[in-house]
């Protein structure tokens, strides 16, 4: 008989979608023990939350998190609300003892994030953090391909994460759908909220980042705020781009911004080496790019007219996660990424090898994003701070 794991939801926007879906397909797709119960959604918003608990199945409501975080029912908190109350829902979450996920970024900045990872290290409670772009197949593809040598010595990385749905100066900042505008409940823009993710998979895959400098802006310099109903300064970064050195002696370079017109979720790496690179781009997830270099040295010059890269389709059962599917040739979606990074955890659960990234690793990435904000601030190279 399977084991429940029971679920407390904190948040009913994007992201708690997302996540609830993951619970709730988990079995459907992974042979693991546990079954995750919806047994409780969390929002201030009663109307709201009564309407989210209803459509994905949850149990019951709660409008105050800490009766949510104390509850002897729920085994599992998982937090997708702004940045600014992660820190205090999991502290309290891991003091009460249960099991803690969190959306990225971790925290509103390092400090917050060292007392959130401080806190479910001395409860010795499974967390993890929502990165679940190492959970495209075609990245974790990447991964295994740099894990195998195929790249060679590192030389260069590059990212870009582009939007443009905050073009117009008359969106408003604040409120429950464009928090994300707003300072105080994002600590930061692209450099939190998009920039984080390619930091994460940068440093999964090329290693630690150990000095940026950067530069940011701000367009639309003044908002209306939707909760004050007055015009206040806007004192997130629109755009950021920042320059970066590795711990392995490779550059880097990384590009987000919410002004790019066309672009709605464009986030692309690329990886250089001296044995080959890998590239890949969010709009085409099921494809991953490979150069190969070592191959083309055969010494047999027919094959020269070969040399190029390919573009593999990742969809066959040798591909990261693919076997939990479809057959090979059908590719799987976004929402699945969020599947495979729960059943990941749930894996580490039951096998005592705790997934990544946890808080311990997220940590590493907040303290990326300081450093590039402070930089931008100081005009000047900093130094992350982060452990080699």
């Amino acid at each position: 008989m399977a084991k429940q794991l029971r679920v407390g939801m904190i948040g009913y926007g994007f992201m708690g979608r997302a996540h609830s879906n993951a619970y709730k397909r988990l079995n459907d797709f992974f042979d693991v023990e546990h079954r995750p119960v919806l047994a409780a959604a969390c929002a201030r918003k009663r109307s709201k939350v009564e309407a989210f608990a209803a459509n994905w199945g949850y149990e019951r409501v709660e409008t105050d998190w800490r009766s949510l975080v104390e509850a002897d029912d729920i085994d599992l908190i998982d937090i997708c609300v702004p940045n600014r109350f992660h820190r205090d829902i999991a502290v309290a979450a891991a003091q009460a003892g249960k099991m803690v996920l969190c959306e990225k970024p971790l925290a509103m900045n390092v400090a917050e994030a060292e007392e959130m990872t401080e806190a479910v290290e001395k409860a010795n409670v499974p967390n993890m953090v929502w990165f679940n772009y190492r959970r495209v197949p075609s990245i974790a593809l990447a991964k295994q391909i740099v894990d195998e040598g195929r790249i060679g010595r590192p030389f260069h990385y590059r990212a870009t994460y582009l939007q443009d749905w905050t073009i117009a100066e008359d969106v408003p900042q604040g409120g429950a759908a464009l928090w994300r505008l707003d300072a105080k409940a994002a600590g930061s823009g692209v450099t939190g909220d998009l920039l984080a993710h390619s930091i994460d998979t940068a440093m999964w895959l090329n290693g630690a980042i150990t000095r940026v400098t950067a530069k940011t802006e701000t367009f639309v310099k003044e908002r209306m705020h939707t909760e004050s109903g007055q015009v206040e300064p806007v004192g997130i970064d629109d755009a950021c781009m920042f320059l970066t050195e590795f711990a392995n002696g490779s550059m880097g370079t990384f590009e987000s911004t919410r002004y790019a017109r066309g672009r709605k979720n464009f986030n692309t790496l690329e990886l250089n080496g001296a044995d080959g690179s890998v590239y890949f781009d969010l709009e085409e997830p099921e494809y991953l790019q490979f150069f190969e270099y070592t191959q083309q040295q055969s010494g047999k010059k027919t094959e020269d007219h070969l040399t190029g890269w390919r573009k593999i389709h990742t969809t066959n059962f040798e591909h990261p996660y693919m076997d939990k599917y479809w057959v090979p040739g059908t590719c799987i979606g976004y929402e699945h990424t969020f599947l495979n990074a729960l059943a990941d955890f749930v894996i580490g659960i039951e096998s005592g090898k705790p997934t990544q990234p946890d808080f311990r690793n997220a940590l590493q990435t907040q303290r990326v994003c300081d450093a590039v904000l402070d930089s931008a601030k100081a005009s000047q190279w900093r130094e992350t701070g982060v452990e080699l």
